[in-house]
């Protein structure tokens, strides 16, 4: 009796070509959006470019995307897409705690890109990175999500800020990048690229309720008054005894406490693990955030810890965020 063959196994080009097809199925999708930025700036001897990187476009009407530190000081540029389009820009309003900004041009023949949901991003999750930047049209790299939830603090400024619940990826970025596109395999955008904390990182700013939030008021006012506590934190997976006392699976673990902020008023510490907030469940850096806009400020917050086993409450009150990235 003849034995049965054995299932083939797919060869490596196989597997390997299924990888590129699908990255390159979104580079092509998502292309198009992206735009080569320069920002310039009126000097004694004309006007010079001061800030370059990429930006996205995701409105028919000429609104795009980018980061703030690419547009940092600046109210004009323009912008080039691959198709060779250029138009003149203006800027509309820039955020630098969350690295978003938008700027403004003419209604351009590219449609808008869709922007996706970086809440529905899972660790080791095909993402693909695209980049504009001037004299490169279509710059590319992918990789995976390798953290979600991440808070990065940064200087800008000579001021101490932190960027909230960033995506890192494997997919490496130079600041050319700055303010691309990080798409998911349906070619959704669901990060925006920046490199702020330095080339070779693959960091990008989420799209998520927070960010819409933002992206909503700098098109409003072309600012966002925010109300901060002036911590730095993580997701944690709650100990078990803990699950069974408080109902809840999930916290955020205080890493850093900014000296002077309301959270170290309120006598918040590194360590302290944060289950609620304003009688809300907080699991991650967005759910926190999303308590911290202008209707917050001066408004006492009640935050419930966790410390040395022991179920704190804490009366901290926002103050509103000052100066050019306070954090």
């Amino acid at each position: 009796m003849e034995q049965a063959p054995e299932p083939q196994q797919p060869e490596d080009d196989d597997v390997l070509d299924a990888y590129s097809r699908t990255v390159m199925r979104v580079a092509a999708a998502v292309t198009p959006h992206v735009a080569a930025i320069e920002m310039t700036a009126q000097r004694r001897n004309g006007r010079v470019r001061v800030g370059a990187g990429s930006a996205v476009l995701f409105t028919e009407d000429g609104y795009l995307l980018t980061n703030s530190h690419v547009v940092a000081g600046t109210r004009q540029g323009y912008a080039v897409f691959g198709d060779g389009t250029r138009m003149e820009l203006e800027l509309v309003g820039a955020d630098p705690l969350s690295d978003l900004a938008v700027v403004h041009g003419s209604r351009p023949k590219v449609r808008p890109a869709v922007f996706g949901a970086a809440e529905t991003l899972r660790v080791g999750q095909l993402v693909v990175a695209v980049g504009n930047p001037l004299g490169l049209a279509g710059s590319v790299t992918a990789g995976v999500v390798s953290g979600l939830g991440r808070a990065i603090p940064v200087w800008s400024g000579g001021n101490r800020r932190v960027i909230e619940d960033v995506i890192q990826t494997d997919a490496a970025l130079n600041p050319g990048n700055s303010g691309g596109a990080l798409a998911d395999t349906h070619a959704r955008i669901v990060g925006i690229n920046t490199a702020v904390a330095g080339a070779g990182l693959g960091l990008a700013i989420p799209i998520n309720a927070t960010t819409r939030r933002i992206i909503f008021a700098l098109l409003a006012d072309g600012r966002v008054r925010r109300a901060y506590l002036g911590l730095v934190s993580t997701p944690i997976q709650l100990t078990p005894s803990a699950v069974i006392r408080t109902g809840l699976r999930e916290g955020l673990r205080v890493v850093e406490v900014l000296p002077g902020s309301p959270a170290d008023k309120a006598g918040l510490s590194a360590g302290d693990i944060i289950i609620t907030a304003g009688g809300r469940a907080v699991n991650n850096a967005e759910s926190l955030q999303r308590l911290l806009f202008a209707d917050a400020i001066g408004q006492p917050l009640d935050v419930a810890v966790l410390r040395d086993g022991a179920e704190l409450h804490i009366t901290a009150v926002p103050e509103e965020m000052t100066g050019n990235g306070t954090a």
